[in-house]
């Protein structure tokens, strides 16, 4: 099945859904009049009338796995998937700095995050400072299960399953820890991305159907955007 727009692979499409993986620097949604996004290039697959539904969005930095729906309904349930956190997501990120555990052992990040309109940057609390009221920017709490896979210089290959989904949620915890993702100026990298963008990939997401209720799950390996990048860190690998 060919791709939608260059750069663009299709991992599964039937009548609800399509997961595709979507390259850095574009935009999932709302992209700026006549520049291109992962909507706009499914509008221009499936028809100016056709239904496409964004359920979930990944930064335009980020690369990975996305998944769109196609009927209204497939749209309720995904979303749903999404707001009541039954959405299994990993994520992996190149870091720079320490990580602030030993190599191989998974933590647990829990915190909160705010962001005023107009600024771009998020910002960290404690966990604690978490809560629903307050308006748009007060701080909504993030949890996240981390673990340092590998290390090779001054960059760390580092894998992540998120509880929730806040913007700018892995990068600000990251940095906060010391380890900005590699590539992530807006939060403390000295270190630029050769690859463009972030390197901040979407690996595996994991939803149930909205029509038949069978679990599905999506992948992307990180290999393929960043191996010739960082051949150190994936030397004699093969996953996530």
């Amino acid at each position: 099945m060919e791709a939608p727009v260059r750069g663009v692979e299709i991992l599964f499409e039937d009548d609800h859904l399509v997961a595709v993986v979507k390259p850095a620097g574009l935009p999932t949604a709302n992209a700026a009049q006549g520049e291109q996004s992962v909507f706009t290039a499914l509008k221009r697959r499936f028809g100016p009338t056709a239904f496409v539904g964004i359920v979930s969005r990944l930064d335009a930095p980020v690369s990975g796995v996305v998944v769109v729906a196609k009927t209204p309904a497939a749209a309720a349930s995904l979303a749903g998937q999404f707001r009541e956190r039954t959405v299994a997501k990993v994520y992996a990120a190149v870091v720079t700095g320490r990580f602030p555990a030993p190599l191989g052992t998974w933590v647990d990040w829990h915190d909160a995050i705010s962001r005023r309109a107009g600024e771009r940057a998020s910002k960290i609390h404690p966990a604690a400072a978490a809560h629903d009221g307050g308006g748009d920017d007060a701080p909504r709490e993030v949890h996240v299960r981390a673990r340092v896979a590998r290390r090779a210089g001054e960059v760390s290959l580092v894998e992540l399953e998120p509880g929730t989904g806040r913007r700018h949620q892995l990068r600000v915890q990251l940095a906060s820890r010391g380890c900005p993702i590699v590539g992530d100026r807006l939060y403390g990298s000295r270190l630029p991305c050769r690859t463009g963008g972030l390197a901040l990939h979407a690996v595996r997401l994991a939803v149930t159907h909205p029509a038949t209720g069978k679990r599905m799950t999506f992948e992307s390996l990180c290999e393929s955007v960043w191996a010739a990048v960082f051949p150190s860190l994936f030397r004699g690998r093969t996953g996530p």
